[in-house]
């Protein structure tokens, strides 16, 4: 079954003091192009969790974030003790040197360069392994949507190729006739120029066959089905199928282009074009296939 490459997946839970969201955005794109945000401070697990990402994601453009809210019993800020008890010290005695009794140190203190400094985060390897099971948590939401869409997807993919068949069909009668109204044509042409007598039957039977095998559509025919038939069922077999099924489309598109260069009748031509009509609208769709 196929799956579409456009999804949308999200996943929250509580973590000790954190509160974390993980979000996963997909939409088309011929290769994988994964964006990451996530906090500073599990920095170090980025390229395994790309690696992660990459088997499970496959194709498109992907946006995995990751944030949490903390509550304020958790401190994000030191202070500096001794380097803010000396810069005190040094600072009333300066004061006391030019007689500033009323000078407010604190707020001297608060502006000096190191006072007051983040917290050095550690990775907690046990929160990072309740992170990741929250990823997968949204990554299988992720996939759940692109299995839905893909449905659809193959639905109408299949619509479309029983159509195309069934115009397939519809070329058998006027091929059939056509055969006999270039004979027609070509022998009135024949006789309006040469006198009938001098024509040479076998000849002109002989240049006829020849005329008609440059017109023959049947193999183009039987690669036509054979293409789509292959294009069912591919599409039935594996998930990650949008490539090949591109490349499927693109060999369908060309033998009905060739029957259209050999049709040489008008209700071909017109069967031909609504083959393309429903090609090019499957064409569309398969961009959207992962």
């Amino acid at each position: 079954m196929i799956k579409s490459m456009t999804g949308f997946g999200r996943a929250e839970g509580t973590i000790g003091p954190k509160k974390f969201t993980v979000e996963v955005r997909a939409l088309n794109g011929k290769q994988l192009d994964l964006g990451v945000r996530m906090p500073s401070v599990y920095k170090q697990k980025e390229m395994d969790l790309r690696s992660y990402l990459a088997d499970d994601l496959v194709r498109g453009k992907c946006d995995v974030t990751i944030f949490y809210e903390a509550d304020a019993s958790e401190k994000k800020i030191t202070v500096n003790k001794g380097l803010m008890e000396a810069y005190y010290t040094d600072l009333k005695e300066v004061a006391d040197d030019i007689g500033q009794t009323n000078t407010d140190f604190m707020s001297l203190l608060m502006r000096i360069p190191d006072v007051l400094r983040p917290e050095k985060e550690e990775i907690d390897e046990n929160e990072w392994n309740q992170v990741i099971n929250l990823i997968k948590e949204a990554l299988q939401m992720l996939n759940t949507y692109r299995s839905t869409e893909g449905n659809k997807l193959q639905d109408e993919f299949q619509a479309r190729i029983d159509t195309i068949m069934s115009l397939y069909g519809e070329l058998e009668e006027p091929l059939n006739q056509r055969t006999e109204l270039i004979r027609e044509r070509i022998q009135n042409n024949l006789e309006e120029l040469v006198d009938t007598d001098k024509i040479d039957s076998n000849r002109f039977e002989q240049e006829l066959i020849y005329y008609l095998e440059r017109l023959d559509v049947s193999e183009e025919r039987q690669r036509l089905k054979s293409n789509c038939d292959y294009f069912v069922d591919v599409m039935r077999k594996g998930s990650a199928q949008g490539k090949k099924l591109g490349f499927i489309s693109q060999e369908i598109g060309r033998e009905i282009n060739t029957l259209g260069s050999k049709a040489n009748n008008s209700d071909v031509q017109r069967v031909v074009v609504q083959m393309k009509d429903e090609l090019e609208k499957i064409k569309e769709q398969v961009l959207n296939v992962l």
